[in-house]
């Protein structure tokens, strides 16, 4: 986890648009449910934390980071929560709205 919190995420155009700021793990599966991403903010006021399906982030190696094939619209439209929220228990409150909105994979 050290490695890929704080890690950039990136549109597939190479733009910043938030970091890595925690990763939820499914306890039961040993999955990585989603990953938190902050978007925007300024010295964390304003921020707002998004859960990504882990299968919806590419590592990049000469981009630096994570890519993700969304656009800045679809991220600001999606499901955000307080940092508190999300970490918070098991994280499978948020699972399934998370996948849904993404219309990713499920891994379970």
């Amino acid at each position: 986890a050290k490695k890929v919190i704080g890690t950039t995420v990136k549109d597939a155009n190479g733009a910043a648009i938030g970091r890595v700021e925690d990763i939820v793990l499914d306890k039961l599966s040993n999955n990585i449910m989603f990953a938190i991403v902050g978007f925007g903010g300024f010295l964390g006021m304003g921020e707002k934390f998004h859960p990504l399906p882990w299968s919806t982030l590419d590592y990049d190696e000469t981009e630096g980071g994570y890519v993700v094939n969304l656009t800045r619209q679809q991220l600001e439209a999606a499901p955000a929560y307080s940092m508190d929220e999300l970490t918070r228990g098991d994280g499978t409150q948020f699972r399934d709205r998370v996948y849904d909105y993404y219309k990713a994979t499920r891994y379970w």
